[in-house]
């Protein structure tokens, strides 16, 4: 068992808090990171899974329980069965940008858009990654899960991971646990062969975002570089001497409203439909005896589809501009981007925890809904 010496876990998350745990397991291969898991679960004791740590809030007290560092890499590529294509198999504890710059550089479209995205490949479907309207649902296969409750190694489809709006069934949400409890093993994609030609950037978000014009043609290491570059500026590429890269990006997500809550926040607020492609739903079969029947049949009304809006205008018009801090706090806001809560030198989590629930009043106050944490809290109460 590869067993090490622990160290606190402010020195292994983005946010650069967490106690210190009473056991620390290092894994370098998939069969020790299955043997790890099996032993930790078999002991009942508790446990967390740790990659990037950039998704992660963790408290300030000791944690009681094994933390097992996931440190498995390597790219595995494989033929598709779509001409045009191609697939990788990626270890779980693969940097997850050391993957996108190996897909620019071998000319393979498809997760480009989340170039800079910091932590480790395992994690990107169980978050279901994106940026500039680019989601790793859309190039997803399937993943190697090992299960808590039995310990066994199964392969399960892309589509029987229940992929949304940063979820999946692999998520703990603040306040729940997620339906599968599993660990990632190992991640397949299938991407597509553009390689260095210029290409038309699909998707009217990434377009929007880049500065491209519909039709435009552009390469995959343009795009790549415009994205870091337009990340960095926003404070979300990792940075040692940039005090807001200490963050775990996005603390709350963007909110899915319905439509008619949508109408009565102002019209200025930035707002994306939900799109689906599932099909509508047939109206169900109904009798009516004949002594009922008026010659009337109400016609069923369609239902909007759910809209997202935008968590950082609706924080910096709850008055939180950018830079934001409580009084003698250590936490506060990007200076850059309203979404990030940074750790400005030495915060506690308790400090960030205190930050995220003042922001979560002022936003309930003015507009009346309750703005979701993105990251995993562990010892951490909202």
């Amino acid at each position: 068992m590869p067993e090490i010496e622990p160290v606190a876990l402010a020195d292994l998350t983005t946010l650069r808090v967490g106690g210190m745990p009473e056991r620390m397991i290092e894994a370098q291969t998939r069969d020790e990171l299955v043997a790890a898991l099996r032993d930790v679960w078999a002991s009942g004791e508790p446990w967390l899974v740790v990659g990037g740590g950039s998704n992660l809030l963790v408290g300030d007290d000791p944690f009681e329980g094994t933390v097992v560092l996931v440190r498995t890499s390597g790219i595995e590529r494989l033929p598709s069965p779509r001409e045009g294509h191609t697939r990788v198999r990626v270890e779980a504890g693969h940097d997850w940008d050391d993957l996108v710059e190996y897909a620019t550089r071998e000319g393979l479209s498809g997760i480009v858009a989340m170039s800079g995205i910091p932590g480790t490949v395992g994690a990107a479907p169980v978050q279901n990654i994106g940026a500039y309207g680019q989601e790793i649902v859309e190039t997803l296969v399937e993943v190697e899960l090992i299960d808590e409750a039995t310990g066994e190694v199964s392969t399960v489809p892309a589509a029987d991971l229940a992929l949304g709006f940063r979820t999946s069934v692999l998520k703990n949400h603040y306040g729940s646990v997620a339906p599968r409890p599993a660990v990632v093993l190992s991640v397949t994609l299938e991407l597509r062969d553009v390689g260095d030609e210029a290409f038309e950037l699909s998707g009217a978000q990434l377009r929007q975002a880049l500065g491209v014009a519909e039709g435009e043609r552009v390469t995959l290491r343009w795009v790549r570089e415009t994205v870091l570059a337009t990340r960095a500026r926003k404070g979300m590429v990792l940075d040692d001497t940039d005090p807001d890269t200490r963050s775990a990006g996005s603390f709350f997500q963007n909110a899915i409203v319905s439509a008619s809550f949508a109408r009565t926040l102002p019209d200025e607020c930035p707002r994306w439909p939900i799109s689906t492609t599932a099909a509508p739903l047939a109206a169900p079969d109904r009798v009516i005896p004949l002594d009922d029947y008026a010659g009337l049949y109400p016609v069923p009304v369609p239902s909007l589809p759910d809209v997202k809006v935008s968590a950082a205008w609706l924080i910096e018009h709850a008055g939180l501009r950018k830079g934001f801090h409580l009084p003698r706090s250590r936490a506060g806001l990007s200076t850059k981007h309203a979404l990030a809560l940074t750790n400005r030198g030495d915060a506690s989590a308790g400090e960030l925890a205190e930050l995220a629930r003042y922001i979560q009043s002022r936003v309930q106050s003015e507009f009346g809904l309750i703005l979701q944490p993105e990251p995993v809290l562990v010892g951490v109460e909202l």
